[in-house]
């Protein structure tokens, strides 16, 4: 794990999404972050140690999907399928396909398999699974706050992690998509899909794939906006949480009441034409029954007086 030291910094943007606003003034304490995300053969440790079943491995109950057809409650997750050519950005289902079978060993459903990629992000793990992760090993999941100030790696008010610069002389500091989502892929960057974890430079704090890769999983209630800014430093919020449960239902489904997570960091799915979430301040809704194949999560650990020895 990666020691962060803590401090005050301007969390969130009003220059990009409105969800990202306003910016404002936010402290958090010192904390240690696992310096990239859990990859998949350190999620098969935890699994072969507990017996732990994903979220995505669970035949979902009518009882509790009413209206769901019966066909559909099988065991699976949302896999990433690019459309054979251009396709109405403002419609999902162009590229998103629900795989029977799709979970963290097999992360492009079935037939596809984790062999050869154990240094990648574990993927199609919902919030439980990542909760329960945190728990086993002794940690806890980041707040939004602290994700977005160890993400920053001391450049506060910098666009991204790196800088204010996407590709800084050409350099791709990050796994992200390049081309015309989502039919046009260049890999310009060397990879399509994820990637392995460290495979990119590291941020001022020594982090890894805090921008790209996966999306990650904070342990923060998702609300719409930020809280307003505070003027007077005596007033400051510090180790600031988000809403209520019930604040982060989807009000675009009033009779759908599954609460949200904040994700934070983007993917190697975020491309300029569609999702340029990949910056510190970005975020994005989560329902805490989703996984998908772009998802992961780190954890931290609020000792900072964590010895050498116990990293």
């Amino acid at each position: 794990m990666v020691l962060v030291p803590g401090g005050t910094f301007r969390m969130g943007s009003d220059k990009h999404y409105p969800e990202e606003a306003p910016s404002h003034f936010v402290s958090v304490d010192p904390f240690w972050i696992d310096e990239a995300p859990v990859t998949n053969a350190q999620f098969r440790r935890f699994v072969e140690e507990t017996g732990h079943v994903t979220f995505a491995e669970l035949t979902p109950k009518a009882s509790e999907y009413p209206g769901a057809l019966p066909h559909m409650l099988k065991a699976g997750s949302l896999v990433f399928k690019p459309p054979p050519g251009k396709v109405d950005l403002r419609n999902w289902a162009q590229w998103w396909e629900f795989h029977f079978g799709a979970n963290w060993r097999r992360p492009y459903g079935r037939g596809s398999w984790i062999k050869g990629i154990d240094d990648h992000p574990v993927v199609h793990v919902a919030y439980v699974d990542a909760e329960a992760y945190a728990h086993w090993a002794g940690k806890e999941l980041p707040t939004e706050a602290e994700w977005e100030f160890a993400a920053r790696g001391a450049l506060d008010g910098a666009e991204f992690a790196w800088g204010n610069e996407l590709t800084p002389g050409g350099r791709h500091m990050a796994n992200t998509w390049q081309g015309d989502f989502p039919h046009q892929n260049l890999g310009l960057d060397g990879y399509e899909r994820t990637s392995p974890v460290k495979a990119f430079p590291p941020n001022g704090y020594g982090i890894y794939d805090m921008i790209g890769n996966v999306w990650e999983w904070t342990s923060d209630w998702y609300g719409p906006k930020h809280t307003e800014d505070v003027k007077k430093a005596c007033c400051i919020p510090r180790n600031p949480r988000g809403p209520r449960e019930d604040q982060s239902y989807d009000p675009s489904q009033p009779n759908i009441h599954i609460p949200r997570k904040v994700l934070k960091g983007g993917s190697h799915l975020c491309a300029p034409n569609y999702c340029r979430r990949y910056r510190p301040a970005a975020r994005h809704a989560e329902p805490i029954d989703t996984s998908t194949c772009h998802v992961g999560f780190r954890c931290v650990v609020r000792r900072p007086t964590l010895t050498e020895g116990e990293q």
